[in-house]
């Protein structure tokens, strides 16, 4: 194993250093009732052949959303990756890379999370942006906290339209140090934030396009936010939306938390993934993560040093504004490798492409009986309310070979208002074949 170097000589002297004899007494803390008493459920050790065909065998057991026509969103999007993103990304530099505790040594390292950084700024509308997150919901959740920081209040407001979770994620990390004033669930799209707003907020949290697929005017919003000195929190989980739709920093946003995975970053069943992280200027130092900047060294030639940095083992832990212990680096070198390839105009068609499937889908499925599609505005992912409830629809579905959808009370489970309720994603990776199979099979199991 290239990256496990490690003899058994190498591991005897680290027993014998610690004062144990074996693997075994590192557990002897470790309550009996909690240790197993008989070998995992697994089977016996085999060669790579075998094991590369017992693994295909379960894994065709699935239906895969890169097979089968996929309409899954809810967070996470299927998008074509150019082929050239996997091929640099696994370049030994950059794969075995790891946070640089001496960075000006890593100047290729340094140069492409300040070339991440510009990146996610100009997307955003932001002035500045940090070397990434961990994902979206934990970097919503480290911008609720720093808003708490930088005014010294308490209280959060989280929208219904916030991914749950998100919503989640917010309330167990920001949750010992802030209130969260939690709006109720809500797929209409019309609901009022800014009554809710008085001289204890925060900050305010509003997802554009929201769960349900609403794309919003935040403009209003950020205007009562800062009539009461407020932060106005503006969450992405769908960063393709951003080459269509105005900018959330163009509408008043102080923070923009985000998702990234849609841009060089496969569905990976569920990750790594990379968030996103960005605000203006002024709130720069109660910003999270890590910030790289470009410099000249002695000799006047072009370097890149690492400006600011926030974490909490660095010798001033004590004044740290963030817990973050590392950040999701091959994911945003993908991310950036593929922003790259598009460019601006590429960047823009890509959108339009996105949000021209999405209305063609809408258009096709609201002439099936038993199904009404409930947005106004989207980008490319929109609800459906169904005749019946929506989980059991997906079942049906799948067993046709389509994958239709997320159902809502997959995510708000014991919530009847979500029961019929199916969020429908389409991108540029749908193919009129692919709508044509959803219609059908949805005409079908509906009736």
């Amino acid at each position: 194993m290239r990256y496990l170097p490690l003899t058994d000589a190498d591991r005897n002297q680290m027993l014998t250093a610690v004062g144990v004899k074996s693997m075994d007494d590192i557990y002897c803390d470790v309550p009996a009732e909690a240790l197993l008493t008989k070998t995992v459920d697994l089977p016996p050790h085999q060669g790579e052949m075998e094991v590369d065909r017992a693994i295909s065998a379960m894994a065709a057991k699935n239906l895969n959303a890169a097979e089968a026509p996929s309409f899954l969103g809810g967070g996470a999007y299927r998008h074509h990756v150019p082929a050239t993103v996997d091929a640099m990304i696994q370049r030994g530099e950059f794969l075995t890379a790891y946070t640089p505790y001496q960075p000006e040594v890593s100047q290729g390292t340094l140069q492409y999370l300040f070339e991440f950084q510009t990146q996610v700024a100009m997307m955003t509308g932001m002035e500045v942006a940090n070397a990434s997150m961990y994902d979206g919901a934990t970097s919503c959740a480290e911008a609720v906290a720093m808003a708490g920081r930088a005014t010294k209040r308490k209280k959060a407001i989280l929208s219904g339209g916030l991914h749950p979770h998100y919503r989640e994620a917010t309330q167990t990390i920001s949750g010992l140090s802030m209130t969260m004033n939690m709006a109720d669930p809500n797929y209409s799209g019309d609901e009022d934030l800014i009554s809710r707003i008085d001289d204890e907020t925060a900050c305010v949290v509003v997802q554009n396009p929201d769960f349900f697929g609403h794309v919003r005017d935040l403009a209003p919003l950020a205007e009562a936010c800062h009539e009461k000195k407020a932060l106005l929190i503006v969450v992405v989980t769908e960063i393709v939306s951003l080459g269509a739709i105005t900018p959330p920093g163009d509408m008043g946003a102080d923070i923009v938390a985000a998702e990234g995975q849609s841009i060089g970053n496969a569905l990976n069943y569920g990750g790594p993934t990379v968030g996103l992280f960005a605000v203006h200027n002024k709130h720069l130092r109660q910003m999270p993560g890590r910030v790289c900047g470009e410099t000249t060294d002695t000799e006047g030639k072009r370097g890149f040093v690492l400006t600011l940095s926030t974490r909490e083992q660095h010798i001033r832990r004590e004044k740290a504004t963030s817990n973050i212990c590392t950040n999701s680096g091959l994911c945003a070198l993908a991310f950036s490798i593929h922003m790259t390839l598009l460019g601006e105009e590429g960047f823009a068609r890509l959108a339009a492409l996105n949000h021209a499937n999405a209305v063609a889908l809408a258009d096709k499925l609201a002439g099936i009986s038993g199904l009404k599609v409930i947005n106004d505005t989207f980008f490319n992912e929109f609800t459906v309310q169904l005749s019946r409830p929506a989980a059991e629809i997906v079942e049906a579905l799948a067993d046709k070979g389509v994958l239709g959808g997320i159902p809502a009370s997959r995510l708000y489970p014991g919530n009847a208002n979500m029961e019929n309720l199916l969020l429908v994603t389409a991108t540029e990776a749908n193919t009129g074949d692919d709508m044509d199979a959803l219609v059908t099979a949805l005409t079908e199991v509906l009736s």
